[in-house]
């Protein structure tokens, strides 16, 4: 799978993923300072699920109805972050086929999958 990492994705994720085989792109590789609607732009001109911890991704796709490829909301505390990497694995190993499209909230032990506001009927 395509993923985009926002540059407030903790790094544990991308390696994880990469180490899956799977091809992600990290934004605190090639750009600092990014812009959220910038990043929305690149993930669904590349056709990647956007990997991020900021809550203004929801407001983007829910609020202003942005188009999106997909967004995995990462939302573990300091306590938990050991379990990350294993977490975002497990959900993509588990849910694939359903994350294009979706807004996913990550959280230790649970992961709500939604479609998105434009798959509504």
């Amino acid at each position: 799978m395509r993923f985009l990492a926002d540059e407030c994705c903790d790094f544990a994720v991308v390696r994880s993923l990469r180490t899956d085989g799977h091809d992600v792109l990290a934004v605190s590789e090639f750009q600092s300072r990014s812009v959220d609607d910038e990043v929305m732009e690149l993930a669904l001109a590349e056709n990647r699920i956007l990997l991020t911890e900021d809550k203004d991704f929801g407001w983007l796709v829910f609020a202003a109805r942005v188009d999106s490829p997909g967004v995995i909301l990462i939302r573990f505390p300091a306590s938990a972050r050991c379990s990350l990497a294993e977490a975002i694995s497990k959900l993509v190993r588990e849910y694939a086929s359903q994350l294009a499209g979706a807004f996913v909230v990550l959280q230790p032990g649970a992961a709500r999958i939604s479609l998105g506001p434009h798959h509504e009927q």
